[in-house]
C-alpha cells in the first residue's frame, strides 16, 4: 500500500510540473544522481566548461558535472535539465515534492576500473549527474549518497545579459562565453570587429570557449551567438575599442 501511495503521489507531482511547461519540452529520462564540491559547492569552480567563478559567470551552485553520454565533448555545456529524485524507487532517500533545474558545468569522468553499477557512475553509456552537494540535498538526503533521478532538457533562466570573457593573445581572441538563457548550450559564434567590418566564425576550443584567429585588437567587438535549438542573438559592440586580454564584458541582450 506504501508503495502504491508514493507512486500515486509521485505521477500526480510530476503531473503539477509538467503542466508548467510546453508541450516542446523534452520527455523525462532516467538516470543517477550523485554530489561534490562541499556543503558550500567552493570544490564545484572551474571545470571541463571552462566557466571560472560559477556565481560571477551566472550559475551559482544550481550546477552539476555530466558524465560522457551527457556531455558530448562540452558541446552540452550551459544546457539546463530539470532533475527530480525518483521516490518510486528510493522513498526514504527523496525529498518528495522538490525538483531542481540545473546548468551543466563541468564533466564526470569515467572510472573503468570500477563497474558502472558499483562506483563507475560516469562510465559509458549512463547517463549520470554528479551534483554540486546543495543541488542535491534539495531533492534528496545527504545520506544516501546515490538516488536513482528522472530528468529532461529544459530552457535556462538567465538574470542580465550574455558574458564575454576575452583571454588568449595577438591573433589569438579565446572567448569565454557564459550566462547563456534558452536553450544555454550554444553550437555556433560569430566574431566582427569594427575595423574590419565583417562577420567570422568561431572555432570551438574547448568547453564555452571558441577562438578566433584575427587580429583584432584597438577594435570594438561584435558577437553572435547560436544556441542548439537554432536561435540567434547579436552583440553589437558590447566589447569597448580599448579591451584588453582578461576582462569581461556584459551584453544587453539575453535568449
Amino acid at each position: 500500500m506504501e508503495r502504491l501511495h508514493v507512486l500515486a503521489s509521485f505521477l500526480l507531482f510530476l503531473g503539477i510540473f509538467t503542466t508548467k511547461f510546453t508541450a516542446t519540452m523534452a520527455a523525462w529520462l532516467q538516470a543517477h544522481a550523485t554530489f561534490y564540491g562541499g556543503s558550500d559547492a567552493s570544490g564545484t569552480m572551474g571545470g571541463a566548461c571552462g566557466y571560472g567563478n560559477l556565481y560571477t559567470d551566472g550559475y551559482g551552485i544550481k550546477t552539476a558535472a555530466l558524465s560522457t553520454a551527457l556531455f558530448n565533448d562540452g558541446k552540452s555545456c550551459g544546457g539546463c535539465y530539470q532533475i527530480v529524485c525518483d521516490a518510486t524507487k528510493v522513498p526514504q532517500w527523496c525529498l518528495r515534492g522538490t525538483s531542481i533545474t540545473i546548468t551543466g558545468t563541468n564533466f564526470c569522468p569515467p572510472n573503468y576500473d570500477l563497474p558502472s553499477d558499483n562506483g563507475g557512475w560516469c562510465n559509458p553509456p549512463r547517463p549520470h549527474f554528479d551534483m554540486s552537494q546543495p543541488a542535491f540535498e534539495t531533492i534528496a538526503k545527504y545520506k544516501a549518497g546515490i538516488v536513482p533521478i528522472l530528468y529532461r532538457k529544459v530552457g535556462c533562466r538567465r538574470s542580465g545579459g550574455i558574458r564575454f570573457t576575452i583571454n588568449g593573445r595577438d591573433y589569438f581572441e579565446l572567448v569565454l562565453i557564459s550566462n547563456v538563457g534558452g536553450a544555454g548550450d550554444i553550437s555556433n559564434v560569430w566574431i566582427k570587429g569594427s575595423k574590419t567590418n565583417k562577420w567570422e566564425t568561431m572555432s570551438r576550443n574547448w568547453g564555452v570557449n571558441w577562438q578566433s584567429l584575427n587580429y583584432l585588437n584597438g577594435q570594438s567587438l561584435s558577437f553572435r551567438v547560436q544556441t542548439s535549438n537554432g536561435q540567434t542573438r547579436t552583440a553589437l559592440n558590447v566589447v569597448p575599442s580599448n579591451w584588453k586580454f582578461g576582462q569581461s564584458f556584459t551584453s544587453k541582450v539575453q535568449f
